[in-house]
């Protein structure tokens, strides 16, 4: 069973390019993510142009790492960074290193890791799993199950496969829906204020 939401406004963020976003563009981008995660309030009329998909997807990243609490022994080591992990083939492209380069998440310096199995994201807080590996996602799901990282995709169904956030099309806007079920398993805690926007919240297996 799922609950459904129906926010009246949606973002809007100007086009930025991840292989030539300056640190200022890359703030601003980050800055509208965070607004419209927190008060969904509407955009400009003026602002008409668009990011790639996969811009604004790296901008849900860091800010989703906002609005998740992790178990209090994960956190408690300031000087370990924040990992946002990609599993298999990366669609993002330079996108992702651009959004994250000089950011913070918890005090915690952000970086990237790409990764070719499961087993190497023990230092993972995100892992954003490539729709390429759909046909291992059943053993995926088995190796990284009750293990305290956020998964992340957008391949078909993969929230009601076991995977937390998946990313969805509504329209011409990127969209997410959420497995609290998984997230809850794994021992996160998403902010309720996430789950005010997200298109789906299935809380119940």
């Amino acid at each position: 069973m799922s609950h459904r939401h129906n926010p009246k406004f949606l973002p809007c963020i100007p086009r930025g390019h991840g292989r030539s976003r300056t640190r200022g563009s890359r703030r601003w981008l980050m800055a509208w993510a965070i607004v419209w995660a927190v008060i969904a309030v509407p955009c400009p009329r003026a602002q008409t142009s668009r990011p790639t998909d996969y811009d604004v997807k790296a901008v849900y990243l860091y800010n989703f790492g906002r609005f998740v609490e992790w178990p209090s022994h994960l956190t408690a080591t300031k000087t370990e960074p924040f990992t946002i992990c990609v599993l298999g083939q990366d669609p993002f492209g330079s996108a992702l290193d651009a959004t994250l380069a000089g950011e913070t998440i918890a005090g915690k310096s952000v970086t990237t890791k790409r990764i070719s199995i499961p087993q190497k994201s023990d230092d993972c807080q995100i892992l954003f799993v490539s729709s390429a590996e759909e046909p291992r996602l059943v053993k995926i799901m088995e190796t990284l199950d009750k293990e305290a990282i956020l998964t992340v995709s957008d391949m078909p169904e993969f929230s009601q496969r076991g995977g937390m956030i998946q990313f969805e099309r509504e329209g011409k806007k990127v969209r997410f829906e959420v497995n609290l079920v998984a997230v809850q398993r794994a021992g996160l805690a998403l902010s309720s204020e996430l789950l005010k926007v997200a298109t789906t919240v299935r809380r119940n297996p």
